[in-house]
């Protein structure tokens, strides 16, 4: 059961504002267990971006700061760390927008991923094999320069350089934006099979919540900065008023929503 599995990741109660003013989110809360798939589901603006760059230590870059509330991965205070030291300890993002060194080769753009960590050779090449076994249109293409590939090989490439960092944590922001449903499936199954095989946590934001809610084992909702709801994928999945929100209609932090979930 995820409920006996330790915390990795702990967000509690986070603001954040930017520019000093501006509040991106007011209480924030979500946590990761070893092992298992978290969902991190909202609308365009509800502030799941944001919060993955708080879990990540970005905001400062964005002239953004956690005003209030605790961030905890593996038992430290992540705002007391380097972003970079994150990763070498094992907290891995993928940022929106399929991120890529356009100029570089697939292959090139993956080995990127190995530096921060000091991998020796023969690791470096354990892990492109891996990868290259995760994703064989990339094997294909290894020697095409990233910006002339497709949307979804850019996706892929972003994810494979992700994983060459060994993550214990890896945290991908709309991995399914732009892309063809065939794609989108192909990903995802691909990070189930990265749970299922190798133990890896996974906190994924997403728009499309179908999806989402296909391969994770629990979810969080944010609206307006706000966690409104949090249950495990299937039981979100079987409830109506989800699709509503989500098409536009409803209001998940209301008074009656909160009470369902406590039910």
């Amino acid at each position: 059961m995820s409920s006996e599995r330790a915390p990795l990741l702990t967000v509690e109660h986070v603001e954040v504002h930017y520019n000093g003013a501006i509040a991106a989110l007011h209480r924030a809360d979500l946590i990761v267990r070893e092992g298992e798939i978290v969902a991190l589901l909202g609308s365009n603006g509800a502030g799941k971006t944001t919060l993955l760059k708080a879990i990540s230590n970005l905001l400062p870059a964005e002239r953004g700061a956690v005003t209030k509330g605790l961030i905890r991965f593996d038992g430290t205070d992540v705002l007391t760390r380097r972003p970079d030291a994150l990763v070498r300890n094992g907290l891995v993002q993928v940022l929106e927008g399929r991120h890529c060194f356009r100029s570089l080769s697939v292959e090139d753009n993956l080995l990127t991923g190995a530096l921060g960590r000091s991998a020796s050779r023969a690791e470096t090449q354990v892990d492109l094999d891996r990868v290259y076994a995760l994703f064989p249109r990339l094997a294909e293409k290894r020697r095409t320069v990233s910006g002339l590939t497709s949307g979804g090989e850019q996706q892929m490439t972003a994810i494979g350089r992700g994983l060459m960092s060994r993550p214990r944590l890896f945290v991908l922001d709309e991995p399914s934006m732009g892309l063809a449903p065939l794609v989108v499936a192909e990903i995802f199954e691909t990070l189930k099979r990265l749970n299922r095989e190798d133990g890896l946590s996974i906190l994924v934001a997403e728009q499309n919540s179908a999806v989402a809610l296909r391969y994770a084992d629990r979810a969080s909702v944010l609206e307006n900065g706000v966690s409104v709801l949090e249950d495990s994928a299937a039981d979100l999945r079987a409830r109506a008023d989800i699709q509503k929100f989500y098409l536009g209609g409803g209001d998940l932090s209301a008074p009656h929503h909160q009470q369902e979930t406590a039910a």
